[in-house]
């Protein structure tokens, strides 16, 4: 895929379409009753399942699995969780490149309910001032037309070359509460922004309008899950509301469905596609992987995107 002039301004060569900078790690998937700690010191569950997953790897998986050329970098600890990271890149296909970290494969552990609902423990071993090498990652950024950086901290300092390259960038705030500075830095320094609607509902409108007024972002969407989204458009005073589209198989575990959200939208807005398709498409692949267990275990590809939001396009 390469850019439209209208997103990009002028054409660059790339050897990527999109590169996915950081947000890697494993995930422990508990299966409990309800996301709350129950009476006494111990319950039995179903057998503790580990999967690679974090926010990064399932936005280069799903646009990998959409067809986008695309590049991941990260760093990785060598240790179990790495190996396994790598091996499971490896089975994908999956152009990856780290450095190693002295602190470790990122971990998380997640509790999921029987409505697919989770709740996230995410161990945030990296520390505060752990920066990705400008000599490692701005080669994958001078031959990449798009850039995604998830909001893990070491590779912040890479707006000053994303902008000055002229490359396009997008980002996932997640349960961002509109205040922390940490996901403001990234919020107003990328072009699109994504976020969760869960810590800000009331204040919503305030939060959206606040990126698009400070920032540079072309759009900002919040997402909403069974609500559906929210979209503000530079340019435009209305904040429109789309509806969530209805799962076409049973909701299992919504771990991942931001990221499939993400990956489906930016495809069809790098397409050059109406924002109405542009979320449909999110919509669509957020439903879809809503419906395999685990974090990021199946990921749609173009031609079951296509033909489903074909057919919850007509379902409306």
């Amino acid at each position: 895929m390469t850019l439209p002039e209208h997103h990009s301004g002028a054409r660059r060569p790339s050897d990527y379409d999109v590169l996915v900078v950081g947000g890697v790690g494993v995930d422990t998937i508990v299966r409990v009753d309800e996301l709350r700690v129950p009476p006494g010191d111990s319950v039995f569950v179903e057998p503790l399942r580990d999967y690679v997953g974090h926010t990064g790897n399932g936005v280069a998986l799903g646009w990998h699995a959409l067809g986008l050329r695309t590049k991941f970098i990260d760093f990785l600890g060598d240790d179990p969780q790495g190996r396994m990271v790598l091996e499971h890149y490896a089975r994908q296909g999956l152009d990856f490149s780290h450095l190693l970290s002295p602190h470790g494969t990122p971990r998380s552990a997640n509790l999921v309910d029987p409505q697919g609902r989770r709740f996230s423990f995410y161990d945030g071993r990296h520390p505060a001032d752990l920066r990705l090498p400008r000599d490692f990652y701005l080669p994958f950024l001078e031959r990449s037309a798009h850039v995604h950086l998830s909001i893990i901290g070491h590779n912040q300092d890479m707006y000053e070359d994303i902008h000055r390259l002229g490359v396009t960038s997008s980002t996932d705030l997640h349960d961002w509460d509109g205040r922390n500075p940490h996901h403001r830095t990234y919020a107003l320094a990328s072009d699109y922004v994504f976020l969760s609607a869960a810590a800000i509902h009331d204040r919503l409108p305030t939060v959206l309008r606040s990126v698009v007024d400070e920032g540079r972002a072309r759009f900002v969407v919040a997402t909403d899950g069974a609500d559906g989204c929210y979209l503000l458009e530079r340019g435009r005073d209305e904040i429109r509301h789309f509806p969530a589209v209805r799962p076409e198989r049973p909701v299992v575990d919504t771990n991942g469905a931001g990221d499939a959200f993400v990956t489906a939208f930016l495809h069809s807005y790098l397409e050059g596609r109406a924002p109405e398709e542009c979320v449909l498409a999110g919509s669509v692949a957020g439903a879809f992987a809503c419906a395999s267990a685990g974090t990021h275990t199946e990921f749609i590809d173009l031609p079951e995107l296509r033909a489903a939001s074909a057919r919850a396009a007509a379902s409306r």
